[in-house]
């Protein structure tokens, strides 16, 4: 079976919500001895991005969107040795503490960022999503991560970033980590105005500004 095909194959597993299907895709992939890189950017990635645009259309929910994000999953699970693999044999450009921020449940541009890091050859420690300030800080002192990336997907929750920021300070921490922040409502400006050192507009601009800082 053609790259291509496979390719296909994963993104419409995710657009179908069909994890079966996204299973299957990735099981031909290591068959086919493809890039998992390369699965998971063109297929699954880009069928979540597809789901994700749907769901600020108003044309998908909810639901749907996270029917699609386990489609996804269930396919990253079968991948994950491989890429394990492949990255054992690179070293690690540094760490990133990601999370989406107390009060807030969405995690789908979260899981694609992590997703997407971790491909780059960042290690990743994702603590999920609803997560209290308080976790974002004690792992950051424990992991001293190169960042600490906080989304946020509604306005009432974004302002919780400002915390972030005030608490690494407390902690004495701030000036040996880089701050992101991003999610729907977050703009380049909400980061300067709470001093985040990062804006990530979406998962490619986030790869780059980080690989960009530790260059």
């Amino acid at each position: 079976m053609a790259n291509e095909a496979i390719i296909a194959k994963a993104k419409e597993s995710i657009t179908e919500f069909d994890e079966e299907m996204a299973e299957e895709a990735a099981k031909e992939s290591l068959a086919a001895n493809m890039d998992p890189v390369e699965l998971i950017e063109k297929g699954f990635t880009a069928g979540m991005e597809e789901v994700g645009a749907q769901f600020e259309q108003g044309t998908l929910f909810l639901p749907h969107v996270l029917a699609a994000a386990e489609a996804m999953s269930v396919g990253m699970e079968v991948i994950k040795p491989e890429m394990e693999k492949r990255k054992s044999e690179t070293k690690s450009l540094g760490t990133v503490v990601i999370g989406t921020i107390e009060g807030d449940i969405h995690s789908i541009g979260k899981d694609i960022v992590a997703s997407m890091l971790n491909i780059a050859g960042f290690k990743v420690v994702d603590l999920g999503r609803d997560v209290a300030v308080s976790a974002f800080i004690e792992k950051a002192k424990e992991v001293k991560p190169t960042v600490v990336a906080s989304s946020a997907l509604m306005t009432t929750t974004m302002v919780t970033q400002i915390q972030i920021e005030e608490q690494l300070k407390e902690a004495g921490i701030r000036d040996q980590i880089k701050t992101m922040v991003g999610g729907a409502p977050v703009t380049q400006d909400w980061a300067d105005q709470i001093g985040a050192d990062i804006y990530g507009e979406n998962a490619t601009d986030v790869v780059n500004k980080i690989k960009a800082l530790v260059a």
